[in-house]
């Protein structure tokens, strides 16, 4: 069986429609046509079914789906062995991280990456957990970077490389600012807070605290941005917890402080990849500048 067909397959399933599948394969749409139809006369079977809005695997097609990844990743090992032989690791890594992450840890980790291993490139993708899991299960990803306190996922393994220490800040002019003495649930359920969306593990667990308070009324604004949650702090407009490392700045130039109040644990960084999936020499050596670097 020609391996084209199966990357061909298994780009179509990643992607959900012909369009995106050509466009990342760098083919014309009648080839991923042609391709699948003759994968399907091949096996005998109808492997993806035509929507309107894309494409669907069938039975049939998630079966394959399986097998044709543990050929693709046997055929990736025997290049990667049979290779040029120069010692030099070279290809592209594709990792999905939370957005703090990218902007904070992440830029150092690639310096030095760069510097050992100059012929490998990163694509980093800003996402939550949900995204970052799907994204391995799909192929999407070659890694992900998780900030959860607990990550148990079927087909993902994801070890702890790393803790991000969290930050509760508001405005200089805010009235929590000037408080002497620590910030109680109940009086911290009485304000507004900028918080990061639906997923951040950090973020719903302070909006479980906030509304397990009797009577408690917060006012809760979700973010898909850190900086937004930052800006509306900083502005005065309320309360926001992030990572430390994203409000280091602003604490320094007085455009926030902290609140004095409950502890918040620090959050575990968890590099996770795809349980079954073969991890490439450029993967594994972003993973082990990563550990190196967040460890440091």
């Amino acid at each position: 069986m020609d391996t084209r067909l199966l990357h061909t397959f298994t780009t179509l399933a990643r992607t959900g429609g012909f369009t995106t599948a050509a466009a990342e394969l760098h083919l014309a749409q009648s080839t991923v046509t042609v391709h699948i139809r003759t994968l399907e006369r091949e096996l005998g079977t109808r492997l993806f079914d035509r929507l309107p809005t894309g494409t669907l695997l069938t039975e049939s097609g998630r079966r394959l789906l399986e097998g044709a990844e543990e050929v693709l990743d046997a055929v990736a090992r025997l290049r990667a062995g049979g290779g040029a032989g120069d010692g030099v690791v070279r290809g592209r890594v594709r990792v999905g991280t939370p957005e703090s992450l990218c902007a904070t840890r992440l830029p150092g980790v690639i310096a030095a990456l760069r510097t050992h291993h100059p012929e490998v490139d990163v694509d980093l993708h800003a996402a939550g957990t949900a995204e970052c899991v799907a994204g391995l299960r799909a192929g999407r990803l070659d890694l992900a970077l998780l900030l959860e306190s607990e990550a148990d996922f079927p087909e993902v393994t994801a070890e702890p490389v790393a803790c991000e220490p969290l930050a509760l800040v508001c405005a200089p002019r805010h009235p929590f600012a000037a408080r002497t003495h620590k910030a109680t649930w109940a009086q911290l359920a009485a304000e507004s807070f900028f918080l990061l969306e639906q997923g951040c593990s950090y973020s719903d667990e302070l909006e479980r605290r906030l509304l397990a308070v009797p009577g408690s009324g917060p006012r809760l604004t979700r973010f898909g941005s850190v900086d937004a949650a930052r800006s509306c702090a900083a502005a005065g407009l309320g309360l926001t917890l992030l990572p430390l490392t994203t409000v280091e700045e602003y604490l320094g130039q007085g455009r926030l402080t902290k609140v004095r109040g409950p502890r918040f644990a620090d959050v575990p960084v968890r590099l996770a990849r795809h349980r079954r999936r073969w991890t490439a020499p450029a993967t594994e050596a972003f993973a082990r500048e990563l550990v190196r670097q967040l460890g440091a």
